[in-house]
């Protein structure tokens, strides 16, 4: 019984010992052969790369209050919209929405990235896969409660829209929004950089009044004129039919001066654009009006004044623009800018012309 155990035992090793032998020579086919040495690991299909990002605001903010609010009696004003616009006009970034589209077919989503940012430039480190891409990316869209992202499945349709229900009178935006759109050639086996700049998308209007000793039982300020939609790989804003009607948010200005603003997107411009609204004014000058403010002062006797003012100059994105008036003796606003025409409807009713909530 030992002989023939050891002798099992040597035609085993000797059968283990032939076998490389014989993957290696029988045919030379190897396919049913265990590896020799380690296994080599499966190639990469993608690269690591790098995007910075970094907000650039180009405004006129500074400028427009120290031209237009230059007096003592304007310190409390000048000083209530830089505290109020200090989150709209900045470089800080609270969010990012990061998308990658293909460059062909129906231009689809391939990637999606969203971080807190929480900076005015910021470093994210990505791996996709090698080819061509189109990047679209927003910032501060979390906390804007009237515009957001939308149609962003595919790279055509992404765009800042207005979120809320379509609504004639809508409240003002609360956040500076912010996009970029930059092709991209991943390159297989290249670590790269790409530097992403982010644009103003929207923009803001204010209205300061001087009440003159006037009395008054309430004032209303509402801003139209302003696009709906923002597509952002065309960059190119969209405008309805019937434009929005903007609620103005009037600011603590320790007395004096009376200040209404709204944050919006910016009107339409001179470049193929039609006119907003055509009106004749009352000095019987017609013009071109890109935007309106709209204001209904309730007198002491409880009749409305309506006082339409009627803006010929453009409103752009990452803009701020002011616009002075003073009361009238009939709760009438008026203002002496020449590139702004009034009109007036005393004892005003509502009576359908303007969907406003009064």
């Amino acid at each position: 019984m030992r002989v023939m155990r050891r002798t099992w035992s040597y035609i085993v090793m000797l059968w283990v010992a032939l076998l490389p032998m014989a993957c290696s020579t029988i045919d030379d086919d190897l396919s049913d052969c265990p590896p020799v040495g380690p296994t080599p690991p499966e190639p990469s299909t993608e690269d690591e790369y790098e995007l910075n990002y970094e907000l650039r605001l180009v405004t006129n903010i500074t400028t427009e209050i120290n031209t237009q609010l230059n007096t003592t009696t304007d310190v409390n004003v000048a000083n209530a919209l830089r505290t109020h616009l200090q989150n709209i006009f900045t470089d800080f970034a609270h969010d990012v929405d990061l998308s990658f589209y293909d460059t062909e077919n129906q231009q689809e989503r391939l990637s999606h990235d969203q971080h807190v940012m929480d900076a005015s430039e910021q470093s994210y480190t990505l791996y996709l896969p090698m080819r061509e891409y189109m990047h679209l990316a927003v910032a501060n869209v979390q906390d804007n409660k009237v515009a957001g992202l939308q149609d962003d499945d595919r790279c055509p349709t992404s765009q800042l829209a207005l979120t809320v229900e379509k609504k004639d009178t809508i409240d003002s935006q609360s956040t500076g929004l912010f996009t970029a759109r930059q092709p991209m050639k991943v390159l297989e086996g290249v670590d790269q950089t790409f530097h992403v700049r982010l644009y103003m998308a929207n923009s803001a209007v204010a209205l300061v009044i001087d009440p003159r000793g006037h009395d008054y039982k309430d004032i209303k300020v509402y801003s139209t004129g302003f696009a709906s939609n923002f597509l952002i790989n065309d960059s190119t804003y969209t405008y309805s039919e019937k434009s929005p009607i903007v609620r103005t948010t009037r600011l603590d200005t320790e007395g004096g001066n009376l200040c209404f603003c709204s944050v919006n997107f910016p009107s339409k411009d001179e470049e193929g654009m039609k006119t907003v609204i055509e009106k004749d004014f009352e000095d019987g000058d017609s013009g071109q009006t890109f935007w309106q403010f709209r204001c209904y002062v309730t007198n002491a006797d409880g009749t409305i004044t309506e006082s339409i003012l009627n803006i010929r100059k453009m409103l752009s994105a990452g803009q701020f623009t002011i616009i002075k008036a003073y009361y009238g003796d009939s709760g009438d606003v008026r203002t002496d800018d020449t590139e702004v025409g009034v009109s007036v409807t005393l004892d005003w009713s509502d009576g359908g012309q303007h969907d406003i909530d009064i």
